[in-house]
């Protein structure tokens, strides 16, 4: 085999880092490959140690890529150098694992960098994953008052403000190619000569603003670099993503303090690193804030509702029903209502009422139940004993409140005054007849709730006008498409399938798709060039694209022709299961994937585990004057307590298979089912990672509180181990 010297220089290496995305890692990697085609191009995927199946995937469906496989997170910047020090290109590309690049990206960008040869650096347009633009394509330098403009808002307000707006400069066309001073390091475009006199990524950075130091350091070395919309890629997980965080704020912000120190004036930086330092106060408590008000806003809403209610009732039975005429003590208003709504809205929480979708079931039953609680408790009290008429009035006006406030939430959220499911979302196919059959599968074993309205033609031919596929009867269709069927009765065709009935009452399975060769295949809504028309006329929620059938460009610009819809647009790649997208730019993407349904992440499960988190915890720091000397770190025993308590931490969870763990529901875990705590004198049981991962998969399938009260038992001495 010849040393690697001795092979021709690549056109391009692309180096990707990755951690815990395998599904955006194999989208992103395909795309490349088709990129990749008339050029010379090496391509470098450094993984973090995750432990989401992302290295074997790579090496099995990838096996031209170079695998670097990182034992810890050394961070964004130290993994990239590790695939620069050895990657040959004369144009060196970092791109995140969450993009996909258009086929002529490669060969667009690589003809630009030869024809201008003071080029350093190059950035491309970015979209979101709705087709939208972002504006951290083109940035500039984050001096005190950039910083400060967009740190406290002021470029938000005035997005087009040359004064205001120049971090994104806004006030630059995204349609015209612009010298810019930093670029993104979702798609990072290097001068391997330009690199070589500057230097590689500052590792002082462990994620973000990294890119910042390295553009400035470019135009330093009197290179330029270029914001060029000449071609366009996805970037699932804009910037916009993750500044919704503490976390980000904090790490993000910490790095701005060392871009000033290492490129600003002693003066200039003191000033930064104080703005910075405000900043994070202020937008860190503003995110805590804003969790708490989504937290409590409900149940506060709620409370107020019924203590004014409680309040009416009193005043009206004390004047119209009262055995004894006269007020009731201030007690009862004082105390004792407090306290019955405490029970009303604990017992609701218990009962599934906070859960989504709202139904009028469980806060009936909720109220129910407590209201049974506070009769029963009061017959012991004679000095709280005040009337058992106010209680149940006072239950059923609680009810009544909570029922009106959750129809009066959901129409001003969705439009519609109902309780239970949303409208099923209305989702439609791009791709062949073998591809669109793979996506319902898909649908089908996730369980995802949707009507597959029906497939668009990749190709423009073949096709006419536009046709129906109807789930159930004619009054599920909407309006405009029923009119439409109407008026052409030539170009349309009806195909009813019977929705089946959902075994889990959260999610219903999707329609079935006929999955036998010999079934008569159905006829497509319309071309791909009508998306637009189609997604108006169906009131399509989702649009789902099949990668196998269409090019990565072809998919960019239809989603950029119809960006202005209220639609979600997702991809699925050729032979993967993962149908990946980004709901909003607020979120950092979904998928559909063929996993199996976790016990263990079921609201109920969900709201149990809590509960037993915060009992035990409330008797482990009681009790730990005494426990305190079976533990082996005391100190972390008290501190696990504390976080425990406050729900940043979970006594048991999953520590390995992390990847299987919805976002929103993920915690640290102090301990884990796969942990085998050995005996004082016994030899410690050694599990590989493969058979920790399988052992919490199966905790997390078969999950009840039961099992977790069996592992803080067994494992009851390392309940303070570091997390």
């Amino acid at each position: 085999m010849p040393a690697a010297d001795s092979l021709p220089e690549p056109d391009l290496s692309v180096v990707i880092v990755s951690y815990n995305v395998a599904y955006f890692l194999e989208q992103a990697l395909l795309s490349v490959r088709r990129a990749s085609e008339g050029l010379q191009v090496e391509v470098f995927v450094v993984d973090n140690a995750s432990v989401d199946n992302s290295v074997t995937m790579t090496r099995e469906r990838f096996p031209e890529v170079h695998l670097i496989a990182n034992p810890d997170n050394v961070g964004f910047s130290r993994a990239n150098n590790q695939a620069l020090r050895v990657a040959r290109g004369r144009h060196q590309l970092l791109l995140n694992p969450d993009t996909v690049v258009a086929e002529d990206t490669f060969r667009q960008v690589v003809a630009y960098m030869d024809a201008h040869p003071r080029v350093g650096g190059l950035g491309v347009k970015m979209l979101d994953g709705h087709g939208r633009f972002l504006p951290e394509s083109k940035r500039g330098l984050p001096t005190p008052w950039v910083a400060f403009c967009k740190m406290f808002g002021l470029s938000a307000l005035f997005p087009r403000s040359r004064r205001f707006a120049g971090y994104h400069l806004g006030y630059l066309s995204p349609d015209q190619t612009h010298e810019i001073d930093v670029l993104s390091g979702a798609f990072m475009l290097l001068r391997k000569a330009a690199l070589d006199q500057v230097g590689l990524l500052d590792e002082e950075y462990f994620m973000y603003g990294e890119d910042i130091d390295l553009s400035w350091r470019l135009r330093l070395g009197g290179w330029t670099n270029v914001y060029f919309p000449g071609t366009r890629i996805i970037h699932y997980k804009g910037e916009s993503t993750k500044r919704t965080t503490v976390n980000y704020v904090r790490v993000f912000y910490r790095a701005m303090v060392i871009f000033a120190r290492k490129h600003f004036a002693p003066r200039y930086a003191a000033t930064f690193g104080l703005l910075i330092n405000l900043a994070i106060w202020v937008r860190a408590g503003l995110a805590v804030v804003r969790r708490v008000t989504d937290a409590v806003l409900p149940a506060a809403l709620d409370a107020g509702l019924i203590f004014g209610g409680m309040v009416f009732l009193k005043h009206y039975w004390e004047a119209n029903h009262k055995y004894v005429p006269g007020p009731y003590p201030p007690q009862y208003i004082e105390v004792a209502v407090p306290a019955y709504i405490g029970v009303w809205l604990l017992s609701t929480y218990l009962s599934g009422g906070y859960d989504d979708p709202p139904r009028a079931g469980r806060v009936v039953r909720g109220v129910a139940v407590g209201t049974v609680l506070i009769s029963a408790i009061s017959n012991f009290l004679d000095a709280w004993r005040f009337s058992k008429a106010l209680i149940v009035l006072g239950g059923t006006w609680a009810v009544a409140a909570l029922i009106l406030r959750r129809l009066v939430s959901s129409y001003l959220r969705y439009g519609e005054a109902r309780l239970g499911e949303r409208r099923t979302r209305r989702l439609a196919v791009v791709g062949s007849a073998a591809e669109v059959a793979r996506v319902q599968k898909l649908l089908d074993t996730a369980r995802v709730r949707a009507d597959v309205v029906g497939s668009i033609a990749p190709d423009e031919e073949g096709v006419s006008g536009f046709s129906f596929l109807v789930s159930g009867s004619e009054g599920q269709l909407p309006s405009k498409a029923r009119s439409q069927q109407h008026e052409s009765p030539t170009n349309q065709q009806e195909t009813y399938n019977k929705q089946p009935e959902a075994s889990n009452q959260k999610q219903a399975t999707s329609n079935k798709q006929p999955e036998t060769s010999n079934q008569k295949p159905e006829t497509p809504l319309g071309r791909l060039s009508q998306l637009d028309d189609i997604i108006g006329l169906y009131e399509l929620d989702e649009v789902i694209f099949c990668g196998r059938d269409l090019p990565s460009s072809r998919i960019i610009e239809a989603m950029v022709q119809s960006h202005q819809r209220p639609v979600e647009y997702k991809i699925l790649p050729e032979a993967s299961e993962y149908i990946i997208g980004s709901s909003s730019k607020d979120s950092p993407g979904d998928y559909y994937t063929l996993t199996v349904e976790l016990n263990l992440y079921r609201p109920e499960q969900q709201r149990a585990q809590r509960l037993l988190n915060v009992l035990s915890a409330t008797l482990l720091l009681a009790a730990s004057p005494v426990l305190l000397w079976w533990q082996r770190d005391r100190l972390g025993f008290l501190r696990n307590c504390l976080g425990v308590l406050v729900g940043q931490l979970s006594w048991v969870g999953l520590r390995y298979e992390v990847a299987a763990a919805p976002a929103a529901a993920r915690r640290r875990a102090v301990l884990s089912p796969a942990d085998r705590p050995a005996a004082p004198d016994a030899t410690p049981l050694v599990l590989d990672d493969a058979t920790r991962r399988r052992l919490e998969v199966l905790y997390a399938k078969d999950y009840s509180p039961r099992l977790d009260v069996g592992i803080l038992l067994r494992g009851f001495r390392l309940l303070g181990r570091a997390v």
